[in-house]
């Protein structure tokens, strides 16, 4: 059985969990508080020298780091991830990946943080004073995101895939970092279709 290593309140973490629920797939998982220092444990670094989650662990020791290299690993060969046996699919895998690369590089960088900031920090820390920045950069985020989903229902082809899934994670609790979605009704509309989706798991706290 795999191994994960994850913080469950993490956005990062709960793409994996939401990919294996939804596959209906068995996995361990071992919790790691990531956000009160427990990737930085010797322990830990000796089985992800970069101290972070999610970890994927196989069976035979094998260990795989940054939760979209994970999600690909993990959907090969599933209805989430295009085979690369059909005429197009090199151009779905391409997608998928470009919105892969969106969600990390652009989406997550204030999304993300700005969750982490108004969630984990005291509220005299001095990244606190980052956010209003954050949300102004995140609603950029948000507008391409928004345009982009005004003619279709997923994110690349005809149906919910991994780029579905990752843009998910940390979009549906925007809120936590101080998002307001009611100026993006696609979105809405996409967080919905999601939730509907069989085997759809919440995050926890």
């Amino acid at each position: 059985m795999i191994t994960i290593y994850g913080m469950r309140a993490s956005g990062n973490c709960y793409k994996l969990q939401l990919l294996l629920d939804q596959l209906g797939r068995d996995y361990r998982w071992i919790d790691v508080d990531s956000a009160h220092g427990a990737t930085r444990t010797p322990e830990f670094l000796g089985k992800n020298p970069n101290g972070k989650v999610p970890l994927l662990e196989l069976e035979d020791g094998r260990r795989l780091a940054e939760s979209d290299a994970i999600l690909c690993y993990l959907a090969e060969g599933t209805r989430f991830w295009p085979s690369g046996a059909e005429p197009g699919d090199a151009w779905l895998r391409a997608q998928t990946l470009q919105w892969l690369f969106f969600e990390q590089y652009s989406h997550e960088p204030c999304i993300a943080v700005a969750r982490f900031i108004r969630g984990w920090l005291p509220p005299e820390h001095p990244r606190q004073a980052d956010v209003p920045a954050l949300i102004e950069r995140g609603k950029g985020v948000l507008a391409v995101m928004e345009q982009h989903l005004l003619e279709r229902e997923w994110f690349v082809g005809e149906r919910y895939g991994l780029a579905d899934i990752a843009l998910y994670a940390y979009t549906h609790c925007a809120g936590d970092g101080g998002f307001d979605l009611s100026p993006y009704p696609n979105i809405e509309a996409w967080l919905a279709r999601i939730r509907a989706q069989p085997g759809h798991t919440p995050m926890q706290a």
